[in-house]
């Protein structure tokens, strides 16, 4: 059996070339001569923005600011406190830490291929990978003490305008040392957009190479497919549609998290969270949107008893009737989408 075909990702044919219209880079005018890296098996170019477009020097600038804790108003946190490398851009806790010590609500989902994915968060309430940069440095829970987020973002661009080494490669990313909160924005989503996942065993066996997969993951990869069907949400290349669905977690809490209804106020997006990635899934536990589920053997038994009933839950969430191997294979196959293009960033050694 091969997934070779796009529409083997339940990708109907007559939209596969409106996919790989989508899928080309896009670049503007004036976007530098230097070329993006190239992402690894499996994964198609990267559409970088018109408004703001790969460079080196963004992507350097932007490793810095992700790592330095001057972004947050004690300067114990950064971006990476929360996404850590060594944690598969996450932080291996059920809910993040913040700021005093505050605990927030949801998991922090991984950056991992995040430059394929427009919608950002849980619930998607930024619409980009720069929107998303701006909420954690505004939001009083997570990295400010200020009460506005003009104000949080304000005292960002003031701590690092009095840096001058960072003037110094702003001038060079933006032509501009009168920076904003835009230009910081862009420089960390600029850096994020090369975290990648790809060439991981399922990739290699897609190409042609079938000792690159075990015979459980195979057994796996079937069930994935055909009897259980978890690409009817989890598709393409990143095993993600970016839709919002409720399957049940969370909705048996006297107070439960209502998801994306916050963001869009419709009655069905009532407890509905973000389709995740499957990409390196097996490093970024625990798992859903409130870590409630601490392993992938968690995770198929949720979806091997019918999710957590409630008004709101997808239909397509059904008992599955899975055998103990059955979840045995499927939980391999879930570690075969484990890649590489990661695990070699790291923290700068010196910040300016």
């Amino acid at each position: 059996m091969t997934f070779r075909k796009l529409a083997c990702f339940g990708i109907p044919a007559l939209a596969l070339p409106l996919l790989v219209a989508n899928l080309l880079p896009v670049f503007s005018a004036d976007a530098p001569a230097e070329k993006p890296p190239k992402p690894p098996l499996g994964l198609p170019p990267v559409q970088w923005p018109e408004d703001n477009p790969y460079s080196a020097a963004k992507v350097e600038l932007g490793r810095f600011l992700y790592f330095d804790t001057r972004l947050s108003a004690d300067s114990k946190l950064s971006c990476a406190s929360c996404h850590a490398p060594e944690k598969a851009f996450t932080d291996g806790a059920p809910v993040s830490t913040g700021i005093g010590g505050q605990k927030g609500g949801r998991s922090a989902p991984t950056v991992i291929n995040q430059a394929w994915n427009t919608w950002q968060f849980w619930d998607g309430r930024a619409a980009s990978l720069e929107d998303q940069a701006k909420g954690p440095i505004a939001n009083p829970i997570e990295m400010t003490s200020e009460k506005t987020s003009d104000e949080a973002h304000a005292a960002v661009v003031k701590r690092l305008k009095g840096v001058p080494g960072y003037m110094k490669m702003f001038e060079k990313s933006f032509g501009t040392r009168d920076i904003t909160i835009d230009h910081v924005a862009k420089a960390i989503a600029t850096f994020e957009r090369t975290v990648y996942s790809g060439n991981a065993p399922f990739d290699r066996y897609n190409e042609g190479d079938k000792k690159a997969m075990s015979d459980s993951q195979v057994r796996g990869m079937n069930l994935f497919f055909n009897k259980v069907a978890c690409d009817s949400c989890h598709l393409g290349f990143n095993f993600t549609d970016g839709s919002y669905e409720n399957i049940g977690i969370g909705m048996d809490k006297p107070t439960p998290d209502l998801g994306r209804f916050v963001v869009s106020q419709k009655d069905e997006d009532t407890g509905a969270f973000k389709t995740p990635t499957l990409r390196d899934i097996e490093h970024t536990g625990p798992y859903m949107h409130d870590g409630s589920l601490k392993t992938l053997a968690d995770v198929v038994e949720h979806y091997n008893k019918g999710g957590i009933k409630n008004k709101h839950l997808n239909q397509r969430i059904k008992p599955l009737n899975l055998s103990d191997q059955d979840k045995k294979d499927l939980v391999e196959f879930l570690k075969a989408l484990s890649g590489e293009g990661w695990q070699q960033i790291k923290a700068p050694e010196k910040f300016p």
